[in-house]
């Protein structure tokens, strides 16, 4: 990363980038399996959208705070998908995807 960057949107940028790698993570133990509420599909849709928004921060994008802002509200939907799971790994990603809500929130 480049020195331009302020330490808050550094932190914002690793919590996007630990929130993908987690739901990734989430994802990758749901495949073929069946599931009571919308994980994994809410597990995609936010890795996608984390990394989007961790590029968009990195470039300086215009639009980083609206990306911000929607990466929040699609991290915590994955929060509450998978936090109503019981095993270790969808509990780590639904804590990945608060601190990223929250880091997304304040960049907002």
């Amino acid at each position: 990363m480049s020195h331009h960057l302020s330490q808050a949107i550094r932190d914002c940028i690793a919590a996007c980038n630990d929130c993908a790698t987690e739901c990734g993570n989430c994802f990758s133990h749901m495949v073929g399996k069946d599931s009571m509420n919308a994980c994994p599909a809410c597990c995609i849709e936010c890795i996608d959208l984390c990394r989007l928004c961790a590029d968009a921060m990195a470039r300086n994008s215009p639009f980083a705070k609206e990306l911000c802002a929607l990466c929040a509200k699609v991290c915590e939907w994955c929060a509450e998908q998978c936090a109503a799971h019981d095993h270790e790994h969808w509990q780590r990603c639904a804590e990945a995807c608060r601190r990223c809500a929250e880091a997304c929130r304040a960049m907002a």
